[in-house]
């Protein structure tokens, strides 16, 4: 009796092996799914954007497209130089974070090192609501709201601006410089904390010369995430920047950015095939070469910078 009474424990301790070592198995075959998906993907993305840009650059000089200041392929005296957009691209990029990174920051050391818990749970998700309305909102936001308030200060403010297209970029990206930053304050160890305070330090020393340096590394790989996600948005300057691809600083003349360009070709007025059509991918492949590289760079500075507490 005893003897079987072994034998059915292990014969069911070797099913119940044998089910997690299945189970195990299967998802870990999901999880590799998953991630050969993205990759592939990915892939297929990059290799669109190179096949359609190399027939591009069979008909246009590279060193005129990098170097050029003049972007009139939709005219009849086409001219082929991408600064135009990447000026326009690289001003609303810069003024939203003009906007975003001091205020965020701010947010991020209030709810890390001054508000109390019950302020910080009401705060917080009312700050990352920011995140969950729609681009297109805020372009008409920026548009109807925002831009009326600037031209009634200056009338030399045109009504497509790239001021008022940045300001309300910078609102947007808000919450992820917020978020992240916080994230990164509160993830460094109490006692550095405690031992700031002993020595006789004041809040606001314990918090700018403590735990802000200690949380560099996401602090900083925040403020690079969010330069991304500027220069990727779409919708907020396709509606309030305007469509005139001109070279200039001036945030309060008309612009085009990479990512208005491609919604104005993509509307269907190119044919596909076309030296028009193709500069979609041209300029998309520059697009996404930026964002490759902001991104390279977010990884560096954590790796390089990253603070490691026992």
């Amino acid at each position: 009796m005893a003897r079987n009474a072994v034998g059915s424990q292990l014969e069911q301790g070797s099913r119940i092996a044998w089910k997690r070592m299945v189970m195990e198995r299967g998802i870990a075959s999901i999880l590799f799914l998953s991630t050969f998906l993205s990759v592939l993907v990915t892939a297929g993305i990059v290799a669109v954007l190179l096949a359609e840009a190399i027939t591009f650059f069979a008909d246009v000089s590279v060193f005129e497209f990098i170097t050029g200041t003049r972007w009139t392929p939709l005219f009849s005296s086409k001219q082929f130089g991408v600064l135009a957009l990447v000026a326009g691209t690289t001003l609303t990029a810069v003024m939203a974070m003009v906007v975003a990174l001091p205020l965020g920051l701010l947010s991020a050391i209030y709810l890390s090192e001054y508000a109390p818990n019950s302020v910080r749970k009401v705060v917080k998700p009312i700050l990352e609501v920011l995140a969950g309305i729609p681009t297109v909102v805020y372009g008409y936001f920026a548009l109807l709201f925002v831009t009326p308030i600037l031209r009634s200060i200056s009338g030399d403010i045109a009504v497509f601006n790239a001021m008022s297209a940045s300001i309300v970029m910078g609102i947007m990206i808000l919450p992820m410089v917020s978020s992240l930053s916080e994230d990164a304050m509160r993830s460094v160890p109490r006692n550095l904390r405690e031992g700031a305070y002993a020595l006789g330090s004041t809040k606001l020393e314990v918090s700018t010369l403590v735990v802000v340096p200690a949380a560099l590394s996401g602090i900083v790989s925040a403020f690079i995430l969010a330069v991304s996600r500027a220069i990727g948005e779409t919708m907020i300057v396709t509606i309030a920047a305007g469509q005139n691809p001109t070279f200039t600083l001036n945030p309060f003349v008309p612009i085009e950015t990479m990512t208005a360009y491609i919604v104005q070709v993509s509307q269907g007025d190119a044919p596909a095939g076309s030296i028009e059509y193709k500069t979609i991918f041209a300029v998309a492949l520059l697009l996404f070469t930026i964002t490759l590289l902001m991104n390279l760079l977010s990884q560096f500075v954590v790796s390089r910078f990253r603070e490691e507490y026992e």
